[in-house]
């Protein structure tokens, strides 16, 4: 045997390393998929990104939330019984609104209860999904995140404020189109927010969580606590299911 046949064996086993721990963590999530429905009589749904699991030859491969999430997660919540409570775990830092958005119309309409377990983060277009649910639970340490939109690299508010605090004839076209659509993006995040909101929460409430979360108060990756989520109005909890024994590494 070469080496250059070893390296060729080598190349094979590492690019068959991922699939074959992907798959054992598939089989250790529905395990225990299987035993949270059995003792809370739930739906239970996972949306869950780590970039560990997605890695090939040392190269993270990072994921976000996408329109393939959404198809998932939107038939899961379909197929479950229209009096059967959802629960769905949230490991994510975001990602497309659209997605999110569809998610969270798709939790909302559930007629049974729906629970958001965060039990690390979920930032962004988790946050909007975790607004939907009835209730949000969150270990100590976990967090939330604003929702402003992002125009590319640039934050939405952030646009806005150049053009109100620098002089019209010294902002270019583009900045100037920047504006326009971060003005309708806030505007429509904003009201997707209340949306998402209303019937649990007072109209003020909801009007004011929407405004902090999508104003640019923070930056994009703030972490809102969970102490701090509940000085917003948001309905959380920190009453996250105990097990017996340790779920197997890298389940969440």
């Amino acid at each position: 045997m070469t080496i250059f046949d070893l390296f060729w064996i080598f190349l094979m086993l590492s690019a068959l390393q991922p699939v074959l721990k992907q798959r054992m963590l598939e089989n250790a999530r529905q395990r225990l998929i299987a035993e949270i429905e059995k003792l809370r009589g739930s739906r239970v749904i996972l949306l869950v990104h780590r970039q560990e699991t997605m890695s090939f030859l040392g190269f993270p491969l990072f994921r976000y939330i996408d329109i393939h999430d959404s198809e998932e997660v939107i038939r899961a919540i379909h197929l479950t019984d229209p009096e059967v409570p959802s629960d769905i775990v949230l490991h994510t830092p975001g990602g497309l609104v659209l997605a999110a958005l569809q998610i969270a119309r798709a939790i909302k309409r559930h007629p049974a209860k729906v629970t958001a377990f965060v039990p690390h983060y979920a930032m962004s277009g988790g946050t909007l999904i975790a607004l939907a649910a009835d209730e949000i639970v969150m270990c100590e340490h976990a967090v939330l995140g604003p929702v402003d939109p992002q125009l590319g690299e640039f934050p939405a508010p952030s646009v806005l404020k150049i053009v109100r605090e620098k002089p019209i004839e010294r902002i270019d076209d583009r900045t100037l189109i920047l504006a326009d659509t971060a003005e309708k993006a806030i505007r429509q995040v904003r009201a997707a927010v209340g949306e998402l909101l209303s019937g649990r929460y007072p109209q003020e409430v909801a009007e004011e969580i929407a405004q902090a979360l999508t104003e640019g108060r923070w930056t994009h990756d703030y972490p809102i606590t969970y102490e701090e989520a509940r000085k917003l109005g948001l309905n959380v909890s920190s009453d996250m299911p105990k097990r017996d024994r340790e779920a197997p590494r890298g389940i969440m």
